[in-house]
């Protein structure tokens, strides 16, 4: 595969104002031609610059690994104010910056050395800011080997809608293949995703930002409350590093951060973006096919992402340092909750309605005990950090408004901490939330199989049982 790049007008060069600066000592590796990149460009004619290539990926002492290269524009130099600059006070200067202004000051201050993280899905738009701006933008993408093929399609027409060529970074296979013969292509539903997404995700992405300075990601608050909730529009990168290597050396741009979900779509529709034909089946946050699929009335967002496990296990690690120090209470290496106590004294209780009854562990036990109750009841086990708890709050009191006075009693318990291992052992907790109803004349309560935690959906449980 040849290295292209396109040439940027003159105006654009004089309005980026890059300054020179010293070109690093080459690097060497065995490359494959099957994983070289393309420099993407909005501007200009292609042409042939092979002397003036550059890493993506600048690992030493790798052996027998395909390291990706992409080439680089000479005058797209990266301004060396960017040592010395306050990021804290550049995100709070800039916190309520539209995502194109947010866009543009990154790809004046970086140039060629900073590249926009591309998925797949509503993240397009961080591509359709980028091409507003009329600067040159680079593109890259992790392709793990298991995305749908209406990905993998929708990434052909991105290319071919912008004119650009997507750089793409892939595991190591060896790294694969150990994992796969060793436990199986679906080790990931037994014993979680975290090992599977360590090998095909953050490694690559670990080495594609080793050959940058900085990267655009997008992040928004919204798509998760419990871990994402913090983010700020600019910040010097909390996990990995930089071309320059340790920390500090690289900086992560998240122009959207501030954006609602529902604005993003209108821009894509005002604007005419392709987008994930996902999107259409109930796709929201799309990842791996194995491990993304629709979300149903009533459930957050990310809940279609590792479906089987708890809710605070569902980050892949590329974003791990976003996460809020209070979420991290609950989590390990491996995103199992460790929280000694009753969770997180920081945390606000949730479903808070003078018709929920807040059920303590006695409460609980002396229900789940009784084999003739004088009426029936409907309880959910939550977690108040679980943001899948937190999306079904407002259906759970609307739901316990309109039982009010009908003969149900509707219920809370908190079954994180150190109530958690009972319920798992005497209340069929699988997952936060779990829904039980407990039938007016049966000492055994009924599990909600469902995951539509709307309140239509909820009524018809109860009016199907009481």
């Amino acid at each position: 595969m040849a290295f292209t790049a396109s040439s940027p007008s003159p105006s654009s060069l004089l309005r980026a104002s890059f300054s020179p600066h010293e070109p690093k000592a080459p690097w060497t590796s065995s490359v494959s031609q099957s994983d070289q990149f393309s420099f993407i460009s909005t501007a200009g004619p292609s042409c042939q610059i092979p002397s003036l290539l550059k890493p993506i990926s600048a690992e030493t002492h790798r052996s027998k690994s395909v390291v990706p290269l992409a080439a680089k524009v000479a005058a797209a130099e990266v301004d060396q104010n960017n040592v010395a600059e306050d990021y804290e006070k550049l995100a709070k200067e800039m916190e309520n910056a539209s995502p194109l202004e947010i866009m543009e000051k990154a790809l004046v201050k970086f140039g060629n050395d900073i590249a926009i993280a591309f998925s797949g899905a509503e993240d397009i738009a961080l591509i359709e800011y980028a091409k507003l701006t009329g600067r040159p933008f680079r593109v890259f993408s992790l392709d793990t080997g298991r995305l749908n093929p209406e990905t993998y399609q929708f990434f052909e027409t991105v290319e071919k809608h912008y004119g650009i060529h997507i750089e793409y970074m892939f595991p190591d296979a060896v790294e694969v293949q150990g994992l796969v013969r060793g436990k199986g292509l679906f080790s990931f539903y037994e014993d979680g995703h975290q090992e599977c997404c360590r090998v095909r995700k953050v490694r690559p992405l670990r080495r594609a930002l080793k050959g940058l300075r900085a990267w655009i990601t997008g992040q928004r608050k919204d798509q998760s409350p419990g871990t994402r909730a913090e983010i700020p529009v600019v910040q010097v990168d909390p996990s990995f590093e930089g071309i320059d290597g340790g920390i500090g050396s690289l900086v992560k741009w998240n122009p959207v951060a501030n954006v609602e979900g529902p604005d993003i779509w209108n821009f894509l529709q005002v604007m005419n973006v392709p987008v994930n034909p996902l999107h259409s089946q109930g796709y929201i946050s799309i990842g791996c096919e194995p491990c993304t699929r629709p979300v149903l009335p009533g459930q957050h967002e990310r809940e279609g992402r590792w479906w089987w496990e708890d809710a605070e296990a569902k980050e892949c690690g590329l974003h791990k340092g976003n996460i809020k120090k209070e979420e991290a209470l609950h989590l390990n290496g491996n995103g199992n909750e460790i929280s000694a106590t009753n969770g997180s004294a920081n945390v606000p209780d949730i479903f808070n309605s003078k018709n929920l009854v807040s059920l303590s562990r006695p409460g609980i036990e002396n229900l789940t005990r009784l084999e003739n109750r004088s009426e029936p009841w409907l309880v959910v086990l939550y977690a108040p950090w679980c943001r899948f708890c937190q999306a079904m709050e407002g259906s759970y009191i609307e739901l316990a408004e309109n039982l009010a006075g009908t003969g149900v009693k509707v219920g809370k318990f908190r079954a994180d901490g150190e109530h958690k291992a009972y319920a798992q052992q005497e209340l069929q907790l699988g997952s936060f939330p779990t829904i039980l109803f407990y039938p007016k004349h049966s000492s055994k309560p009924i599990k909600y199989p469902s995951e539509k935690r709307d309140v239509a959906s909820l009524s018809a449980l109860v009016n199907a049982l009481r």
